[in-house]
């Protein structure tokens, strides 16, 4: 991936799940295009990894490290954000876990925490930093769903009810801060070649899967796109998947 032009220069974003995969790969593009890329996610070695890419990008990077199935751990992120930065322009809820299996086997604890990290979380740091993001006079919130945000697939019930939902509470928040001129985007990827995918998903050769770069710069361009036209909801397949999900 080249090195980007300045378009985020002076510009504060936030992404969750930044240790690996899409996350890795989004920070380093936001990094690349001139801005402070705040990274977060449980594992602090994945976190300092990807601070380098960003770096070697050009980029500058900062690392808090949160456990987002806990609610006083994003608390104490977005504090340290409040008291670093005192704004936000972007913020990318990348972060997500997948339970696979049958619905009859599945337990109350499985469905808590796939849905405390895919839905809960980003509804945290939304209602957290809405203040932040208004502050800057124009902000962002791309959430990363899945084509489970859309459709279903059987053995994942949970993990597809936990999409619907942060794509369901998007669409609302949306119209909230149209005013504020703090837009929400949503991206609903198929299969991307990440660790998680290649776990749930073994059938899919790894040649036909999305790239994590490929979804980055979709996200580059929804914070930089300047005009009078709005992409809310991008549906992204495979290229060997059927069209219109």
């Amino acid at each position: 991936m080249g090195i980007m032009n300045n378009k985020l220069q002076g510009k504060v974003a936030l992404v969750t799940g930044a240790g690996r995969g899409i996350g890795r790969a989004i920070a380093h593009v936001l990094g690349a295009a001139g801005g402070t890329v705040i990274l977060t996610a449980r594992n602090e070695s994945d976190l300092m990894q990807t601070a380098d890419n960003v770096q070697d990008a050009g980029g500058c990077a900062e690392l808090i490290p949160a456990d987002l199935a806990d609610e006083s751990s994003i608390m104490h992120l977005v504090e340290a954000i409040k008291e670093k930065f005192q704004t936000l322009d972007i913020l990318v809820n990348n972060a997500g876990m997948v339970f696979s299996g049958l619905l009859e086997n599945a337990s109350t604890d499985d469905w808590d925490r796939c849905l405390a990290v895919n839905a809960r979380a980003p509804f945290i740091l939304c209602r957290e930093v809405i203040p932040l993001l208004r502050k800057a006079g124009q902000g962002y919130i791309i959430n990363i769903s899945s084509v489970v945000g859309v459709k279903g697939y059987p053995l994942q019930s949970i993990y597809t009810a936990s999409k619907h939902a942060l794509r369901g509470m998007s669409i609302s928040l949306a119209e909230e801060l149209r005013k504020d001129n703090i837009r929400v985007h949503v991206i609903c990827p198929g299969g991307v070649d990440t660790e998680l995918v290649s776990r749930v998903r073994p059938d899919i050769k790894k040649d036909e899967l999305i790239q994590p770069e490929e979804i980055a710069e979709l996200v580059l361009y929804l914070v930089t796109h300047k005009g009078n036209a709005v992409i809310d909801d991008l549906h992204i397949r495979r290229a060997t998947s059927s069209p219109w999900f």
